[in-house]
Order: C-alpha cells, then structure tokens, then sequence
C-alpha cells in the first residue's frame, strides 16, 4: 500500500509517499518561521493562507521526487487534529478532494498518534508495548501504548507543556523565534548548576506536568541577573536541566508503574541532544532501551501522517465524505486497529 501524507496543523506544510514494502518514498517539508518571526509566534490567519499557497506544489513535488502518479497512491492520509482549525481545515480540505477525484480512500490522522508512532520509520524500530513521552511545543504526555489505538494517558501537561515553557522562556532571555532549539544551544555554554530552578511536581505522587511554575521561575532570574551572554548561558543550562530533570524523573515512575522495557520519546523536544542522553541513561539503569525519530522528523512533518495512514488505512478504516477537523482531540478517543 503507497500513502500521500499531509501535515498541516500549525507553521510547517509536510509532504510525504509511504509505501508498506519500500518504506518513506519522498518527503519534502516548508517551515513558515520566516513568516511568524517578526510576531514572535505563530499568527493562525498567516498561517492558514500560507498552506494554501504551499501544499498542492509541495504534494506535486512529493510526487516527482517519489517517481509516483496519482495512480500509484493507495490512499491518503491528512492531520485533523489537534493543531490550528484554520490550518487543519486546509489540508483536510486538500486530502479529502484529492482522495474523492482519485477514488481512493481518505484518512484522518491525529497528529500526536503520527509523533508517538514517527520512530517506526527507522530502521530500529519498537515493538509493542511501550511507554511514550510525547513532547511537544502544545504538549507534554506519558502514554502506555500497548498496540495501535489501545492508549492509557498516564499523565499529561495541566499548563504549560515543555516546548512552549522553552520557547517562552527563550523569549524572555531575548532570543529569537523559535526560540526553544536557540536556548538549548546555548545551553551548552553554560553551568547548569549556577541556578536552583524547581523540579515542578516532582515533590509529590503522579505523572502529570507544570511547567508554567518553572518558567516563572527563569522570568524571575533573568530580571534580577542581566542580560550578560555568560549569565544568558547559565540560565538556560540551569534550565534546561530543571525540565530534562522533570521528565526524566516522570518517565522513571511511569516505566515502574508499567514495568515496560521500552521507552519511545517524540516530538519537537525530542530532538534535545540532553534528553536523549539523560533518558538513554534511565533506560540502561532498568535493562531497557529507548528509541526516537531522526531528528527531521521530531519537529511536524508528512511522514509520520503517511505512516500512522497506513496503519489505519491497511487495517479497514476510513473517512466518509465529510471534510472536518477536530483541534481538541483526545488520542484516546481513537480507535483500535
């Protein structure tokens, strides 16, 4: 089976062909950031407008570089949800029209199920069960998968997730849009040590996250300490490890409450090169492993939506003709495959 994904839940239009005997065929993906820059974040309208100008040319280049024609495609498979209404309502208008005039089945994705199952397009890949930490910039969860569609939310982000607390946090320090990946960069010039930021609700039983406490936390600091480069270095260290310290330490919980082996991490966050290690350690320490995307494939992209279709698709499932999105969609609410 050969599948067209299409993302388009906030700032990046991704393209991708899956095929289930060839694996990823092409993938071709346009970052708005240039466009949300001078805003400091991401402005819904610009961001709706510029998928319209940009995922038809993006699909038609997927499809040259795949070697591919709309006959070859078996299926195809669009975000719906979570993400921007505006912009979800344009792929999904795209994936639906495309899929009806070819006469081929249509998908709705849930673009954290495409993040939580994006490692299994490496060559090392899980096997069910696992424990997924999902870390995003909307979202921050522990998830016990046991099979495609059988989720258990074990705890999730009551405010801010831990993206957004970096790229918040990175524009109080001063640093451009996005501001998450530059502070975590500068993080590696800086003692990580210097300042005591909290471990938030890691005093306490559960695996639910706060991070807005943390970020308000840095906000005081950067006040009272300047704006020096050396100081900017430190408290992002400090920082980072105060949030990588937090999730390391729900994701110990979680793998004693489930005893599972095998730990997936995914989303923007997952491309930090300390959080990989810190929880590769962790995953020694139990005789487990942990497994994540290429880091291009972290941040939103068309492949994992091509692969979660798949799945989804090849087991039966479809949409009707109906074209709609559901911004707040709980990824337990989804079926099993």
């Amino acid at each position: 089976m050969r599948v067209l994904g299409i993302e388009t839940s906030c700032d990046e239009t991704g393209i991708a062909i899956y095929d289930d005997q060839q694996g990823l065929l092409s993938h071709v993906l346009y970052s708005q950031i240039p466009l949300h820059a001078d805003y400091g974040g991401v402005v819904p309208e610009l961001a709706s407008r510029d998928h319209i100008r940009k995922t038809i040319p993006l699909i038609k280049q997927a499809l040259k570089e795949a070697g591919c024609h709309a006959a070859d495609i078996d299926g195809v498979a669009y975000t719906a949800g979570p993400g921007l209404a505006g912009a979800l309502l344009v792929g999904a208008a795209i994936g639906r029209s495309l899929a009806m005039a070819w006469n081929k089945p249509a998908l709705a994705v849930h673009h954290m199920e495409g993040h939580l199952l994006a490692p299994m397009l490496e060559e090392r890949s899980p096997e069910f069960p696992f424990l997924a930490l999902l870390v995003s910039g909307g979202h921050t969860q522990l998830v016990a998968v046991e099979g495609i569609g059988r989720y258990e939310l074990l705890g999730e982000s009551i405010d801010d997730a831990a993206g957004e607390a970096f790229d918040k946090t990175a524009k109080l320090m001063g640093l451009d849009y996005p501001g998450g990946p530059l502070l975590a960069k500068l993080a590696t010039q800086g003692d990580a040590k210097k300042y005591k930021f909290p471990r938030p609700m890691t005093d306490r039983p559960g695996l639910d996250f706060s991070f807005s406490g943390l970020k308000t936390s840095a906000a005081n600091v950067i006040a009272k300490e300047g704006n020096s480069t050396q100081v900017q270095a430190d408290i992002a260290a400090s920082f980072q490890q105060a949030v990588v310290d937090t999730l390391v330490i729900k994701c110990e919980r979680a793998l004693q409450q489930t005893g599972y082996k095998r730990l997936v991490i995914a989303g923007g966050v997952s491309a930090n090169t300390s959080l990989r290690e810190q929880l590769a350690v962790l995953l020694t320490r139990y005789g487990g492993e942990v497994f994540y995307p290429r880091k291009e494939f972290c941040t939103d992209n068309g492949a994992m939506i091509a692969l979660a279709g798949y799945f989804r698709l090849a087991a039966g499932q479809q949409q009707d003709l109906t074209i709609g999105v559901t911004p707040r969609w709980p990824m337990q609410d989804l079926p099993v495959v």
